[in-house]
């Protein structure tokens, strides 16, 4: 062996052990990669021999790079040989070939040790809130850098409202580590109401504590949201703890969800005291519980409706997630067909077609709550007749004229 070669091949163990170290990557885990490529490339450069030595002798081919200097080596032997007993068969030139094979494999491997590594980092930190930077968009997907590694924020776990600029900072919500295409990804989400859980354990030191707990949240990215907080401690006020003096506490979190509205409310074991504090601002509400069906009516002040309903039906629909309640809503001098109810589950998709109330409350009630739930057959739901069926359909055309166009 010439001086350079024996140069080289140190200088290759070297930086195997440079690069290992540096990256937090087992040696191990390089070797076994290379020695994997090592077999590839000999099948691939001298295939008679590898066909001789496997298919007509039945034999094993391995190979090996000596950790110390580098030396590559190719083996024979059987099925589960020890390396004594396997026979050396590299053949003439094949540093050369191995050294290439091996620079490609090295570079992979640390590539995917590294990601693997983030991986397994993060992986201990999901259901975290982190501070993260936007790097790019991918698609319509956004790519977000936690520091140590990437993170994707795919389009469902995106607030409709926000518009994410390049290089700004936000707030985001560890969620999980799934299978993409580009392999494993961390998901994040600015949509999930465990960000705001965790904004508030950030800002609150009670929250952290445990001193303030959050039992309920309801959340409309982007527009508003409601938390039920309670406390463990005698003499410490949730609601209060958690505003902060002058409202600080609860801005800071404001300000990190782009200007989203919160209410604090007191949680209560007693749901009739919980439903009324969940449809605050309305006032001078009267609970009625329906067993048989599961329902609960709230007869509210005609002056009170519409504080109640909230705008777009928003505040009835996140007292009813909150509180996991089906409410009905019906002003005290009103018709109980007039009824708005919520379950707390839906959207209202429908609400886009400008139904009558009597017929978007049949609806909901048989669980027809999104726009394409009213393509199928409608004819059996209870209370819609065949004028109301016509009406359903005429409105939908009208709605859907638009995309025609």
């Amino acid at each position: 062996m010439d001086n350079q070669t024996l140069t080289a091949r140190t200088e290759f163990a070297a930086a195997i052990n440079q690069i290992c170290s540096e990256r937090g990557i087992p040696v191990q885990v390089v070797l076994d990669a290379i020695n994997n490529a090592l077999v590839t490339s000999f099948k691939k450069d001298f295939p008679e021999q590898a066909l001789k030595f496997e298919e007509e002798e039945g034999k094993v081919i391995t190979a090996e790079v000596d950790q110390d200097n580098g030396a590559f080596r190719v083996f024979v032997g059987e099925e589960g040989s020890t390396k004594k007993e396997r026979k050396e068969i590299t053949p003439p030139g094949f540093g050369r070939i191995a050294a290439q094979a091996a620079k490609q494999v090295i570079m992979q491997t640390i590539r995917e040790a590294e990601r693997d590594a983030v991986l397994a980092d993060y992986e201990e930190h999901l259901g975290e809130v982190m501070t993260g930077m936007v790097q790019r968009m991918d698609g319509r997907a956004v790519v977000i850098d936690l520091g140590r590694g990437l993170a994707v924020m795919p389009p469902e776990e995106q607030v409709k409202t926000e518009f994410y600029r390049l290089n700004s900072r936000l707030s985001v919500y560890l969620k999980e580590i799934a299978e993409g295409l580009k392999g494993r990804q961390i998901i994040v989400s600015r949509t999930d109401p465990k960000l705001l859980e965790g904004l508030f354990s950030r800002e609150v030191p009670e929250v952290s504590a445990g001193s303030v707990v959050i039992r309920a949240i309801a959340r409309e990215a982007g527009s508003r949201s409601k938390v039920a907080v309670e406390s463990t401690q005698p003499g410490v006020d949730p609601v209060g703890s958690c505003v902060g003096q002058k409202g600080v506490r609860v801005q800071a979190v404001i300000n990190e969800l782009n200007n989203e509205k919160i209410d604090i409310i007191q949680y209560a074991e007693d749901k009739e005291k919980f439903i009324k504090s969940a449809l605050a601002p309305a006032e001078g509400l009267t609970i009625q519980f329906d067993q048989n069906s599961g329902e609960t009516t709230v007869t509210v002040p005609s002056d009170q409706l519409s504080l109640a309903i909230g705008r777009g039906g928003q505040n009835v629909k996140l007292a009813a997630r909150l509180t996991n309640t089906k409410l009905r809503i019906v002003a005290d001098q009103a018709s109980p067909d007039t009824a708005i109810v919520a379950t707390g589950e839906e959207e209202f998709e429908i609400d886009q077609l400008g139904l009558d109330t009597k017929t978007r409350n049949l609806l909901v009630e048989a669980n027809l709550t999104k726009i394409e739930d009213l393509s199928g057959q409608l004819e059996g739901v209870k209370g819609i007749g065949p004028k109301t069926l016509e009406k359903i359909l005429a409105q939908l055309a009208a709605f859907r004229a638009p995309e025609a166009k």
